[in-house]
């Protein structure tokens, strides 16, 4: 049976896709960590959340557990611009909402105590991505497709030190597949006939590419009445080949997209045996990530809460909030500041780069609630079902030469996570 377990996670690693939440990460893997608003860092909330969360919480576990399910993922994207070709005139803005609108996100995770000390667990998880599709809509949004995944495999060991602290280390191993497909040019000089490097063509396909990460663990567990938790995930470097053509020359170019450092600390109560709540806080280090830093990403803080009550000893009641500030920034932007971008041939502007985020790329939700519930059927099988809900954000960039260019991106989500789990 575990042969088999295992070749389920290696074919669900490769697979799905997502619209995320935080920048273009998930608030959570797991349905008991969406349900508390994505925590895990800083205290226990399930076997198959600790491999990607915190490792080191896999030593809270014992015996085998399996866990199997997925994230039905239902955004609702629309888009707004009056970027032309030929200007002047700029005609009035045109919107669409995006087609994309359902994706299905697999994950599965094993958690296994190999004796008192040292346990072991793998996990495949659809971790980050974004998505849409303006195709056959308005030409003013320029065709815009664009499609990104990225998954982690993810084998990891944690180490019980004593009863209180464990340790941990994991391995991420990586699969990306970004297109970043659309067909634009417009005349910022107003000439009527747009130069070289006021057109790009993203259309090259779908490209592929794997990486390699690292991730260390620390958790201390206080008599199972105070929890508190610090993880390390280090920078996932990809390079995705012939996806851009930034001149609209032929040739597309390649495009390095580093998947960012992120630091968490969390801490979480259990003040009664059917009662606890935690806290974790997140830095994703968006600015300093390859792709990401040249197409103008802040630096995140993520801030999440969630607690779980057991009214009965089967079943499980939980609620969570998450926030975290758009990576994405709108405001006035320069339409002639030219931002060179590694790989590809032509500069960017300040107004051609928001364009391009807000279109094609907008994870720019900041406020999410959850709800969630667990239910023990038997003493070795039980399922997770978690809701999100990420409110409508909307964030609008404008040119600062009085050119009158504008772009506006909505983002809200809803999903639903459904988890099956056997210990044994």
């Amino acid at each position: 049976m575990k042969k088999k377990a295992l070749l389920v996670v290696a074919l669900l690693g490769l697979s799905g896709s997502s619209l995320a939440t935080n920048g273009d990460n998930l608030i959570g893997v797991s349905p008991a960590s969406r349900g508390m608003g994505g925590i895990g860092v800083g205290m226990p909330v399930g076997p198959t959340d600790t491999i990607f969360r915190n490792p080191a919480w896999m030593s809270y576990y014992k015996g085998f557990n399996l866990s199997f399910g997925g994230i039905l993922f239902m955004p609702k994207v629309k888009a707004k611009s009056n970027v032309t070709p030929y200007a002047p005139p700029v005609p009035p803005p045109a919107s669409a909402t995006s087609e994309a609108d359902f994706f299905v996100v697999p994950e599965v995770g094993i958690v296994h105590q190999i004796n008192d000390k040292l346990s072991f667990g793998i996990g495949a998880f659809g971790v980050s991505g974004m998505g849409v599709d303006y195709r056959n809509k308005d030409p003013l949004l320029a065709n815009m497709h664009t499609t990104f995944q990225f998954m982690r495999v993810i084998p990891a060991l944690s180490y019980k030190i004593n009863s209180a602290i464990y340790v941990s280390g994991a391995v991420h191993l990586a699969y990306g597949s970004l297109d970043m497909g659309a067909n634009l040019c417009f005349d910022v000089n107003g000439n009527n006939a747009p130069n070289p490097g006021e057109c790009w063509n993203a259309g090259g396909g779908q490209s592929q590419t794997y990486g390699v990460g690292v991730q260390i663990g620390l958790a201390y567990n206080m008599g199972d009445f105070l929890y508190a938790g610090l993880t390390y995930q280090s920078p996932v470097n990809m390079t995705y080949k012939r996806v851009f053509d930034s001149n609209g020359d032929g040739a597309f170019e390649d495009f390095k997209l580093t998947q960012p450092l992120e630091l968490a600390f969390g801490l979480g109560i259990k003040p009664m045996e059917n009662f606890k709540v935690g806290m974790d806080i997140r830095w994703i280090n968006w600015g300093d990530a390859k792709g990401y830093k040249h197409f103008q990403w802040k630096d995140q803080w993520v801030i999440a809460v969630g607690g779980e009550f057991k009214p009965t000893q089967k079943l499980a009641l939980r609620a969570g909030y998450n926030y975290g500030k758009s990576p994405i920034r709108g405001g006035a932007k320069n339409l002639m500041n030219a931002n060179n971008i590694p790989n590809l041939t032509a500069p960017f502007s300040d107004f051609q780069i928001a364009l391009f985020n807000l279109v094609g790329f907008p994870a720019i939700t900041e406020h999410h609630i959850t709800l969630g519930l667990g239910y023990e059927f038997t003493k070795n099988f039980g399922i997770d079902i978690a809701y999100k809900h990420a409110f409508n954000k909307k964030v609008r960039a404008t040119d600062n030469m009085g050119m009158g260019f504008e772009v506006e991106a909505q983002n809200s989500q809803n999903a639903i996570s459904i988890g099956l789990n056997w210990k044994f």
